[in-house]
């Protein structure tokens, strides 16, 4: 027999991986009742104390239940599958995501986010039903379509859900009206008397299905006030926005809205080092209204959000897969104001 090398680690002798049947055994019930108990079944009721012995049982083993064996028998897992291409920047969105896993969780589903770089329509969809995920909700980075719902669902998929800025079929649907979040700074601008107004778009990745939206609807605000837009591509980067601002009085520019708040601080205080006044030369907007923008000075005028929070979207999900013959539904989403600072 050949002794072990530093490349063939030797395995332990003896050590075999615990089954439900163990645990059956070590606490006295079926397995049926193991079953049950670490699956949090609730259609069958077993007393506390048989489901205390049954999680001593498993704890003392070291068992835990086959993910993948139980999707097989269920014909689908405890998955919410959250495919992303790029997941959006900002502290807005971190900790919508950070509350919506955290309440999946309380409802005992398990979140997977799925790196979807390269996949587009049906691709996507047959790469993620291969997971055979309980639910799936589609952030727009990846852009759903009708066949791809209908394969996610053959699957084993109960629930569809889509956040972005158009309707797909056979999805329950969150509309984000991101044009409106740039329309109402824009606006803000020109009753303010602004004439030559930027608005940024962000050249970091995935955030163009928030940008272009906005961009669109800042020229929408300008329709037949005389005053025009200027798109302005810009990196969060020090050195793209002191190249901005050293361009900004041959660009003519007398406001900006500046995508969000944290675009909006990085290119305000590029613009005061260039010596550009903010807001006497130049007016600034920005949005989601982060606590950081309110504690600079001047205080940054910005768009204040309304977001579907976290809590609300897993409930959703949660309501859907237990009732998925409830026809889907569209909901309309992100009210948006502007609150008036210093910058503006």
């Amino acid at each position: 027999m050949s002794q072990p090398t530093e490349h063939t680690p030797e395995r332990p002798l003896g050590r075999t991986v615990p089954t439900s049947a163990d645990v059956a055994r070590l606490a006295g019930v079926s397995r049926a009742t193991v079953s049950y108990v670490l699956n949090n079944t609730s259609a069958v009721r077993i007393s506390e104390p048989t489901r205390r012995r049954v999680r001593e049982a498993a704890e003392e083993l070291g068992y835990v239940p086959h993910a993948a064996a139980r999707s097989l028998r269920a014909g689908h897992s405890r998955m919410v599958l959250l495919p992303t291409s790029h997941v959006p920047v900002g502290p807005l969105y971190s900790r919508f995501f950070n509350d919506f896993q955290w309440a999946l969780r309380r409802l005992d589903y398990t979140v997977v986010q799925y790196g979807s770089v390269g996949l587009e329509g049906e691709e996507a969809a047959r790469a993620w039903a291969e997971l055979r995920p309980v639910a799936v909700v589609s952030l727009g980075a990846v852009q759903l379509t009708g066949q791809g719902v209908e394969i996610l669902k053959r699957s084993g998929a109960r629930a569809v859900i889509t956040l972005g800025t158009r309707h797909v079929d056979g999805t329950h649907a969150l509309l984000m009206d991101q044009g409106r979040v740039g329309e109402v700074a824009t606006a803000h601008l020109v009753e303010t008397g602004r004439r030559t107004i930027g608005v940024v778009l962000p050249e970091e990745p995935g955030l163009d299905i928030f940008s272009g939206p906005r961009l669109d609807g800042a020229r929408r605000a300008v329709r037949g006030t005389g005053a025009t837009v200027v798109p302005l591509p810009l990196r969060y980067d020090e050195e793209s926005a002191a190249a901005l601002a050293g361009r900004w009085r041959d660009l003519g520019l007398d406001a900006v809205f500046a995508y969000n708040d944290e675009y909006a601080m990085l290119l305000m205080r590029a613009l005061q080092d260039a010596g550009v006044a903010v807001p006497e030369d130049t007016a600034v907007v920005g949005a989601d209204d982060l606590l950081l923008g309110r504690l600079l000075r001047p205080r940054l005028s910005t768009v204040r959000i309304d977001m579907v929070l976290g809590r609300e979207l897993a409930e959703l999900v949660d309501r859907a897969v237990r009732e998925p013959e409830v026809p889907p539904r569209t909901r309309s989403l992100l009210a948006s104001e502007v609150v008036r600072r210093e910058s503006s």
